[in-house]
């Protein structure tokens, strides 16, 4: 297994491989044969980026067994799936704004995420499996009450593209097996979510062909996968943490107000 981690330290952004506190700087391509330089930079010099620049930011509603069973949900056959905006992309430890004039709920949607790591087009199950390059933690936050605002239009790219509203990090994690992998989430340290992937209705592999089917997909894009039980409103200072044993946690502040200079780098 190898943890992938986009840094900045000083004026520089790079990326490389995290072992424990260090950071083993690689150059090309990560996902096209990496060079490693030989620098070593110390865990705590550098500040995690989001590891992976999506061209396309997927995600999934209704995946999950359990939570479809709660709600009274029919399990989809085909994924649901809708697109975050690329500005909603933040990193670890980055502030999640709340939206300018907005001061209705806003809940946390922790998640597994899929970095696609080669050109998939109309893609079988099996070739799809093998274009998912690795895994990372994903915090599908969402204005709620945008979402439903207007009784004739669901406002899903409003309510979940909104400024920092998707947190990804703080690494992609390659060679775990997804499906003995739980998603657990904390706030203020209290875990309010903790769900077993292996309920996925749509696994992986199936959910990337499908979605391949009728868009490309390229190295960088991501797909959330969905969420389970315990989605909750946030109060502003809440200290959220998505946690996925082999990656890592996923940890944000979301913040009162429009923090300045909120960019996903």
């Amino acid at each position: 297994m190898t943890l992938w981690v986009r840094y900045r330290h000083g004026n520089s952004e790079g990326f490389g491989a995290l072992d424990g506190g260090r950071v083993h700087v690689h150059a090309g391509d990560v996902f096209a044969a990496p060079i490693p330089t030989g620098e070593v930079l110390v865990r705590e010099q550098v500040t995690l980026l989001p590891p992976v620049r999506p061209g396309v930011f997927i995600g999934l509603w209704n995946n999950f067994g359990e939570a479809a069973a709660r709600q009274g949900l029919a399990r989809p056959e085909v994924p649901l799936w809708f697109v975050k905006s690329p500005r909603a992309l933040s990193g670890p430890d980055a502030p999640i704004p709340m939206p300018g004039g907005y001061g209705g709920r806003v809940v946390y949607e922790g998640e597994v995420g899929l970095v696609i790591g080669r050109r998939c087009a109309r893609a079988t199950e099996a070739s799809a499996a093998e274009a998912i390059f690795g895994l990372t933690c994903v915090n599908d936050v969402t204005a709620l009450d945008l979402l439903t605002a207007d009784a004739s239009f669901a406002q899903w790219a409003r309510a979940k593209g909104c400024d920092g509203f998707g947190p990804i990090g703080p690494a992609i994690a390659t060679g775990l097996d997804w499906s003995s992998l739980r998603v657990k989430v904390a706030l203020n340290g209290r875990v309010r979510q903790d769900y077993p992937l292996s309920d996925m209705i749509i696994p992986p592999g199936r959910v990337v062909s499908m979605i391949s089917q009728e868009m490309t997909l390229e190295p960088g894009d991501v797909i959330a996968c969905g969420t389970s039980v315990g989605v909750l409103p946030m109060k502003p200072g809440t200290t959220v943490e998505v946690t996925i044993e082999g990656i890592g946690t996923l940890r944000n502040v979301f913040a009162s107000a429009d923090p300045p200079g909120v960019q996903p780098s």
